[in-house]
């Protein structure tokens, strides 16, 4: 091949051409010069052919399309060298040396990340301090090999990027509840998608068990599967609380991704989220109460998801109902009999009725006992569940305490959610200390009717009020001390299944009824025929 004795044309004429280019004829600046010549560059871009009496020729690579990829790009020789056991996306996207979040690299041999690609940038020392090769840009999803600094384009890494980055079709949403299959993890573990454990990174169980819990509610499950459901919410300049709506998107789709490396997740991101939306109030470091956990999380994810007191969101469409309340205010009760009959017969002390919305409905315990049998024993109490539902019935009235009034209060239900969350109220606090109620619920894992509860006009309106149990959140030990763990029915195989931080074990429905349950989320009958598949139940 012939090659130019000066001019710009003459450079890259010793690379290989590209399959896509092809050539023109261009003249070499010794022969024939005059002014009529023609430049090769200008020959190859404008398409124009030399006059005859040119008699110098030569090829000249022309791109066509797109600009033309390194050939290194898809003959990487050091893809080999990935280390997919050592990679971990669910830690924050934090460079490693900078503690930057910007531009970050992930070194897809010893999993580290480190920040920038260019020269002396700390992804660039690392590949050639440690001669490791292949990085991964965390924002674009983009392989590139370093210190080369070209593209790696291959179909065998896009494993990788899918358990950065899970995705779900509505296809595969729709069939998740109607299949049992077991999935191998890249390190050879087998597990079902959804009944994955969270990792407790220190005293985080409070928080494990309720974002578990909701991560198995069918309808908020496949709302955040979907991200373009909620990627387009507008929210105002500076507000951080969306932070929650996409951490906790991410870590659903990596509960529910079927082809992750192993087969537990770190809820680190999620956690972090939570710290900085709730100014600390719950921490990864100190245990908290999964019920306060659940009523700041729901009320705080509504909000993000644009959702008002007025404007329903995608999870008050799922948990949300509505009560009547019957409050009548009390006398104080050191005032003599004259004047208390006095001013129960002023309007103020005359009984009101308000409506209310709730997300979730507190159940109290009856008094736990103070003394021991005669073995020495304290025993433990139990209490059927629609003892304790008699709250709800309009009839049954309860005195609440406040720093200066008393009131009389019961309530009556109006209208039943889809998804009925029951928090039984087992912790009393005091000036001094937490007190931990042992009484056990005696609870059906099916077929519980709530129409007697209702009012009368919601019991002509309500088709459906019959609830199966989904999910049970327990608390084991001291009140300060203790541990959560839970109870999750998975709807394709039927089958009930205890999880523990990492540990997931199957466990028999009757068992369920044993614990001392602190949470509980059960769903409605879509009709009176449907029974969810229980085992054993």
């Amino acid at each position: 091949m012939g090659r130019r004795t000066n001019g710009p044309a003459s450079s890259g004429l010793g690379e290989g051409l590209a399959d896509r280019d092809f050539l023109v004829p261009s003249r070499t600046s010794d022969s024939c010069g005059g002014p009529g010549a023609v430049h090769a560059d200008k020959v190859a871009r404008c398409m124009v052919f030399p006059p005859t009496h040119w008699c110098g020729w030569l090829p000249v690579p022309v791109k066509v399309g797109r600009s033309s990829e390194d050939r290194r790009s898809r003959h990487c020789p050091y893809l080999d060298t990935i280390n997919r056991s050592v990679l971990d996306f669910d830690f924050e996207k934090l460079c490693s040396i900078s503690l930057s979040h910007i531009n970050v690299y992930a070194c897809l041999i010893c999993g580290k990340y480190f920040q920038g690609r260019g020269l002396k940038s700390h992804a660039y020392t690392h590949s050639v301090q440690f001669t490791h090769h292949v990085f991964l840009n965390l924002h674009t999803l983009k392989f590139y090999c370093l210190p080369d600094n070209y593209e790696i384009i291959d179909s065998s890494l896009e494993d990788i990027t899918y358990v950065l980055k899970p995705t779900f079709t509505r296809q595969h949403i729709s069939g998740l509840d109607k299949q049992g299959k077991l999935y191998r993890a890249y390190d050879g573990t087998t597990y079902l998608p959804g009944i994955v454990g969270l990792n407790n990174i220190k005293a985080n169980d409070y928080a494990n068990v309720v974002l578990q819990a909701l991560s198995n509610v069918p309808p908020l499950r496949n709302y955040f599967l979907e991200e373009e459901n909620y990627c387009r919410i507008r929210r105002p300049p500076g507000d951080i609380m969306f932070l929650l709506v996409q951490r906790f998107g991410e870590l659903m789709r990596k509960l529910w991704n079927p082809r992750n490396f192993k087969a537990h997740v770190s809820p680190h991101e999620m956690l972090q989220a939570v710290v900085l939306c709730s100014k600390k109030n719950f921490q990864i470091t100190k245990q908290g109460d999964a019920v306060d956990f659940l009523s700041w999380f729901m009320n705080a994810l509504h909000g993000a998801l644009g959702g008002t007191k007025k404007k329903p969101s995608s999870l008050t469409k799922v948990f949300q109902g509505s009560m009547r309340i019957f409050s009548k205010k009390l006398p104080h009760p050191d005032l003599p009999p004259e004047e208390k009959v006095a001013l129960l017969l002023k309007e103020e002390y005359q009984e009101e009725m308000s409506e209310s919305t709730f997300l979730f409905l507190t159940l109290d315990l009856p008094t736990a006992p103070l003394y021991k049998d005669e073995k020495e024993q304290l025993i433990i109490p139990q209490v059927p569940l629609f003892n304790i539902l008699a709250k709800f019935n309009g009839n049954t009235e309860k005195e609440y305490k406040t720093y200066k009034e008393n009131f009389l209060k019961r309530f009556q239900l109006l209208k039943l959610p889809p998804y009925l969350i029951f928090c039984i109220k087992r912790f009393t606090k005091n000036n001094f200390f937490v007190e931990k109620n042992p009484t056990i619920v005696n609870f059906p894992i099916t077929n519980v009717d709530l129409r007697e509860y209702l009012t009368e006009e919601a019991q002509v309106t309500e088709k459906n009020t019959t609830y199966d149990l989904v999910a049970n959140v327990v608390h084991d030990g001291k009140p300060t001390e203790g541990a959560y763990r839970m109870h999750v029915l998975h709807h394709g195989t039927g089958k009930w299944y205890e999880l523990q931080d990492l540990q997931v074990t199957d466990i028999l429905p009757q068992m369920i009824t044993l614990s001392e349950a602190y949470i509980q989320i059960w769903k409605r009958r879509e009709n009176e025929d449907d029974t969810t598949n229980h085992t054993g139940a």
